[in-house]
């Protein structure tokens, strides 16, 4: 579904991402881990279009990516639930999810979209009427997968969904994209941390340090290696 092949991408002269190839086959659930400053959160604006590559070419469903328009990417089946949620403080949770469901897909199968997400996090229909800024850390994470999956998506790429959340709340949301992928055969690229619950959770993963691809392989391929072991597993 996607293949990102040889991507060189930054924000001025010097690089953040190296020739970095990845691919997420269609219904996988892919996890890219590393430390911070490993340019993940980078690979992620540069496939939704936020930042143009200098060079290398991204594929989704066939399409060349780097000839779309970043405003059309949504179009085509990709959700970006970016880094610190980035909820819309001053709408109300049913607000937000509606701005999700701007995509012709998402307005589509806006029924049975809601019904869907509202079953996935239920406090979200407790709140439906509140407004979004004054939701808990882990209520507006849950509003950005929401809103996320308003739009109807093929793919849908999380940003560090864990961050700033307690350990309780961070194991609901992945419980959560379990259960959303179990239920929809979502595609899902996941960007985390969390090493050891991405790790778990996901078909494969590949692991980001300092702009470069240095490891990738099976969940179970990474959880073994030595050097995975002792850099992020604490073991």
């Amino acid at each position: 579904m996607l293949k990102v092949d040889n991507i060189r991408a930054g924000y001025s002269s010097v690089p953040v991402l190296k020739e970095v190839s990845i691919e997420v086959g269609a219904g996988e659930f892919v996890a890219v881990v590393g430390p911070n400053g490993a340019g993940k959160t980078t690979l992620f604006k540069t496939i939704s279009g936020t930042v143009r590559p200098r060079n290398g070419r991204i594929e989704f469903d066939g399409i060349d990516l780097l000839a779309v328009k970043p405003s059309r990417r949504p179009h085509l089946g990709i959700a970006h639930v970016p880094e610190g949620r980035q909820v819309f403080p001053s709408l109300t949770v049913m607000e937000n999810l509606e701005m999700g469901a701007y995509t012709e897909a998402g307005r589509r199968d806006w029924n049975a979209n809601i019904e869907r997400i509202l079953g996935f996090f239920p406090v979200l229909s407790e709140r439906r009427n509140q407004f979004a800024g004054t939701l808990s850390g882990g209520e507006q994470q849950m509003l950005a997968i929401g809103r996320g999956l308003a739009s109807s998506p093929k793919l849908l790429m999380l940003d560090e969904p864990s961050m700033g959340l307690s350990p309780a709340i961070a194991d609901f949301i992945f419980e959560r994209l379990i259960e959303i992928r179990r239920q929809t055969k979502l595609t899902i690229l996941l960007v985390e941390q969390r090493v050891a619950e991405a790790l778990e959770s996901a078909d494969h993963g590949y692991v980001l340090e300092a702009g470069q691809v240095v490891l990738k392989g099976t969940n179970e391929t990474l959880r073994a290696d030595d050097r995975v072991r002792a850099a992020y597993l604490g073991m």
